[in-house]
Order: structure tokens, then C-alpha cells, then sequence
């Protein structure tokens, strides 16, 4: 399966911006644990602090890659042009977040994004994109019958 971690503003800063928030390790030294847990897949990453590059990736991939794991950053709360994206594309796209977004500032409680994903998780840090990978894995079709 190809599954797509698309990340979008500020998280290149990951490990060095707000670190009480978001954690100390950069996505970059996460992606070889995300691999090494889940080889059955065929992971890419992206990011972008330009919404029009992650629209095109949206639209590249979205017809094509059995998952999408977003991060959209601040845009989840203000892009209609990414919700529009992600309703437009069959893809199944579940919308992570490192943080609690119930526990931050009001604006951060609403996502424009959510309701045209198959699920949202926030508030893990890093391991709420193996939360995703875990339920992308749940629809892997999986072998039946007796082993011989």
C-alpha cells in the first residue's frame, strides 16, 4: 500500500519550534521509526509551507495512493481551498495533529479539514501518525485461511 504523510506550515520546525508543544525530535529523525514500524508499507513524505504545493500533491495523489496521513498545520483552520482538496480526491485521508487541539486557543478547536477525512486524531505528538498508519493498516486485505 502507498500512503502518503503529507505535512504542512512550520512543521519543518519540528524539534526546535515550541518544543513543549510539539516535541524535540524533527519529523526527519521520526520517518525511519514510522518505516521500520510499518514496512508492509510504501511510505512518502512531503511538506510544504506553500498551500498551493500542498494542493498539487493533494491532486497528484489523491486518485492513486491507497492513504494520506495530513498534517495541514495552521492551514487546518483556515484553508477552504485544502478541505475542498481533500473532498475532491477519493483517496481516504485521516487529519493528524501533535497536539491537543481541544486544549489550545479557541481558533485552534475548529478544523475546516475534519469533516471530509475518514478520521482525525490529535494530541499524541509524533505517535499520532502511527495511530493513523495503524488504522490504514486495518484495511489492508489480509490473508485467509490455514497456513500450510
Amino acid at each position: 500500500m502507498h500512503i502518503l504523510l503529507l505535512n504542512g506550515p512550520n512543521l519543518n520546525l519540528l524539534g526546535r519550534r515550541e518544543p513543549g508543544i510539539y516535541g524535540t525530535r524533527s519529523f526527519e529523525d521520526y520517518l525511519p521509526e514510522l518505516r521500520e514500524a510499518f514496512p508492509q508499507f510504501e511510505l512518502e513524505y512531503f511538506q510544504s509551507n506553500h498551500e498551493g504545493e500542498l494542493l498539487d500533491k493533494l491532486h497528484e495523489v489523491g486518485f492513486s495512493y491507497h492513504g494520506i496521513v495530513l498534517n495541514a498545520g495552521a492551514y487546518t483552520h483556515t484553508s477552504v481551498a485544502l478541505a475542498d482538496a481533500v473532498a475532491a480526491i477519493s483517496t481516504p485521508v485521516v487529519e493528524v495533529h501533535l497536539s491537543n487541539l481541544h486544549a489550545r486557543e479557541e481558533f485552534r478547536q475548529k478544523s475546516l479539514l475534519g469533516r471530509h477525512c475518514v478520521g482525525s486524531i490529535s494530541g499524541f505528538k509524533l505517535e499520532s501518525y502511527k495511530l493513523a498508519l495503524h488504522y490504514f493498516d486495518g484495511l489492508r486485505p489480509k490473508r485467509v485461511g490455514f497456513k500450510v
